[in-house]
């Protein structure tokens, strides 16, 4: 079964940064595409970034483009969001995901909150 441990969310001023983490265990990490998404107050879910494992190519969405960066390191089975010029529409639940034959798996989440 595999399972997501999300870390590194808390409260930050607007302008600073956060990194994100995300161990993953049970599975074979290497082979799976992994997404961060996030939940902020009265939204739905959305993605905010995804990376390949095949060859580690980004997506971000627009909102985050030139200040998130999503990044994985296979050997640790972790994959990071690097959240640098943070605003407050940012502030949000994060959660990372992966998608395997067994289903959809998230994490239990990380709040982030940015204040202005």
């Amino acid at each position: 079964q595999v399972q997501l441990v999300e870390s590194g969310g808390g409260l930050v001023q607007a302008g600073g940064s956060l990194r994100l983490s995300c161990a993953c265990s049970g599975g074979t990490f290497s082979v799976y595409h992994m997404g961060w998404f996030r939940r902020a107050p009265g939204k739905e879910r959305d993605l905010v970034a995804a990376i390949t494992w095949t060859d580690g190519k980004p997506y971000y969405v627009d909102s985050v483009k030139g200040r998130f960066t999503i990044s994985r390191d296979n050997d640790k089975n972790t994959v990071y969001l690097q959240m640098n010029s943070l605003k407050p529409e940012d502030t949000a639940v994060y959660y990372c995901s992966t998608s395997t034959v067994q289903g959809t798996h998230w994490g239990q989440g990380t709040q982030v909150t940015v204040s202005s």
